[in-house]
């Protein structure tokens, strides 16, 4: 690689920085004017100049961008050639491909690149170059590499930096020049120039819209037959006393009410019973099975209202004396306690057992009919 060629890839080497774009449309197109030096290949005999281009790039992929370029620098042959004060033109067609890397979406974006396309060479000024040898639009191959940065500023817009090396087949800069003239150079093809350029991109498109938020599907509405708020069994819906306190006894409209458990209709033979019994089902008046009936409503009720608490008061007829029916008042209301918890009611749910003997009959005790309902057991509800 020649001198001056050799020296600005030195500099490619040295830059600081990286280049990027901002998120691109895949597709979009945008525009790339630049501007920079030129640095000729030192067997070129000329200064560096002046290089400028435009490019119409699109995006093919969020790494890869291809452009589509048109170059140009004027090149004065050095003070120590023979033909100084003369220029020689070069216009330059070509595809190039830039590689970038790291995240779309970033600011800074380093990239390579690559490009491949022809140049002319023509005398600019001096027609008498054109006639010892140096031929006027003669077309080359070229091929360039380099890389460089590119920044982003806006949705549209990004500077971009690059240093490259281009390998100009070039034959016409050196060429076959006449004997007669006296002159005895030798024909030259093939230069590596090197080229500093920075830029600006204008993109016609826009960064990809983000995609519109969808909606929140709002929760459905709450179902208040799932609902009881004052946690009193009665689901929202059915409770027309939303509020009750805890521990309320309600009914099924959810409004507080009084339990009431009535054993009527639990009586008990003559005399019973004994003391030392146990086994309600001997002690109970006939029908039997028609006070056990009453006996397991009012367990299922008070499993029904757990918070309640109960206390069971004996009674008695007239016949014997006050000291006997005491007793045998207390033993009714036992054997009923017991009979309750013995079907899985808690015995603490049971405040008192009471015997009030013969002092409060609800019917006469002048008829048999009515001794057999004073001889009973009330059960009375303690509401919370």
């Amino acid at each position: 690689m020649k001198r001056n060629a050799l020296s600005a890839l030195i500099a490619l080497a040295l830059v600081g920085g990286s280049t990027v774009v901002q998120a691109q449309d895949f597709g979009n197109w945008y525009i790339a004017p630049r501007i920079g030096a030129n640095f000729s290949d030192s067997s070129r005999e000329t200064d560096t100049s002046v290089w400028g281009g435009v490019g119409v790039g699109v995006w093919v992929n969020p790494h890869l961008a291809v452009d589509f370029e048109y170059t140009i620098n004027n090149a004065k042959f050095d003070d120590s050639s023979w033909r100084r004060g003369h220029e020689w033109e070069s216009v330059g067609l070509g595809v190039s491909g830039r590689w970038f890397f790291g995240d779309e979406g970033a600011q800074w974006r380093p990239y390579i690149m690559g490009g491949l396309g022809v140049l002319r060479h023509a005398a600019y000024s001096g027609y008498r170059l054109a006639a010892i040898g140096y031929h006027e639009n003669g077309w080359d191959p070229m091929a360039t590499i380099g890389g460089g940065i590119q920044y982003n500023l806006s949705d549209n817009m990004a500077l971009r930096g690059e240093l490259a090396a281009r390998y100009d087949h070039d034959n016409n800069t050196r060429g076959n020049l006449s004997h007669d003239l006296g002159y005895n150079i030798s024909r030259e093809s093939g230069y590596v120039d090197g080229i500093a350029s920075v830029g600006l991109v204008y993109s016609f498109g826009h960064a990809a819209a983000a995609a519109p938020a969808t909606p929140a599907t709002p929760p459905p509405a709450a179902d208040c037959h799932a609902m009881d708020d004052d946690h009193d069994g009665v689901n929202n819906c059915d409770d027309r006393c939303a509020d009750t306190p805890a521990g309320t006894i309600v009914g099924p409209d959810g409004c507080p009410q009084k339990v009431v458990i009535d054993l009527r209709g639990v009586n008990f033979k003559f005399d019973r019973p004994k003391k030392g019994e146990h086994n309600i089902d001997p002690t109970l008046a006939v029908p039997t099975s028609d006070s056990i009936a009453i006996l397991d409503q009012a367990v299922d009720a008070l499993k029904r209202y757990p918070d309640i608490k109960v206390e069971l008061d004996g009674h008695t007829d007239s016949v014997g004396t006050d000291q006997y029916n005491q007793g045998l008042s207390e033993r009714r209301a036992q054997i009923v306690a017991d009979y309750l918890t013995g079907h899985g009611i808690d015995a603490g749910r049971i405040t008192a057992v009471k015997g009030f003997g013969e002092s409060a009959p609800i019917d006469t005790n002048s008829t048999k009919e009515g001794r057999a309902r004073n001889r009973r057991t009330e059960l009375k509800v303690e509401n919370p």
